[in-house]
């Protein structure tokens, strides 16, 4: 199971969201890079980074300054990075896997793109996660700010035919809230998929990444840890003792 410890970010800055919204941000550092490099002195091996400025489709100026700290993360020696947020053409997949990101993950695109989707995961295969957040059991895209009419099953379902071999999957309803997480949630959406997930939203307590493991290698693929860490309920390092 990995652990993926979250840096959100937006206009350079590692934030955190109540339930992808916009409004309701949370500055914890001006220093993404030196966050990833505490990460990985404390054990971790993977950081999942979202540009959220990009998936928001922000101005130039805000956008330039993720980019900026995407590419100082990825020069962390040692972290493996896995990245996302307002990824839509191959250029940027392309740009994203020179900086040396080993995870990149498409959202809106297997929606409202899905010849692309398909595209993009004959081009770069494993390299790319698909990258599912839903509400009320309703798929949600372009910074989850919209609604579809496809239901995560529906979606789910169809990621394996499409190419794609790793999802990540977001209770939206839980995200940033440390509200604990719906364990079953997610071996039904494993299910669906037909290949492990990676978890997120709502992680609160090491009991939550101890219920995940205990679903096992054939449903959990790993979590993604944000506000907990960052507001002290639990180590990184007690999170690795926790699910090793």
């Amino acid at each position: 199971m990995i652990l993926f410890p979250a840096i959100d970010l937006l206009g350079g800055h590692v934030v955190r969201l109540e339930r992808g919204d916009r409004r309701r941000v949370t500055v914890y550092s001006d220093d993404p890079a030196a966050v990833a490099a505490d990460y990985l002195a404390a054990g971790a091996s993977w950081v999942h980074v979202v540009d959220l400025s990009a998936a928001f489709e922000e101005d130039e100026a805000e956008t330039a300054a993720n980019a900026e700290a995407i590419r100082a993360i990825c020069a962390v020696p040692g972290v493996s990075v896995d990245v996302g947020g307002g990824v839509r053409d191959l250029g940027r997949i392309e740009s994203l896997a020179a900086l040396g990101c080993r995870r990149i993950s498409l959202g809106t695109p297997l929606v409202q793109s899905p010849e692309f989707a398909r595209e993009a995961a004959r081009e770069f295969g494993g390299l790319l996660v698909a990258d599912v957040a839903a509400r009320a059991g309703q798929v949600r895209v372009n910074g989850w700010r919209e609604g579809t009419e496809l239901s995560a099953d529906e979606l789910v379902g169809s990621l394996a035919e499409m190419g794609y071999r790793h999802l990540v999957f977001t209770d939206i309803a839980r995200d940033g809230m440390r509200s604990g997480i719906d364990a079953e949630a997610y071996r039904h959406i494993a299910g669906v998929a037909g290949f492990p997930v990676v978890a997120s939203g709502g992680i609160a307590t090491l009991d939550d990444l101890r219920a995940l493991r205990a679903l096992g290698d054939d449903v959990i693929e790993g979590a993604i840890m944000g506000r907990a860490l960052y507001e002290g309920e639990f180590t990184l390092s007690e999170a690795l003792a926790a699910t090793a």
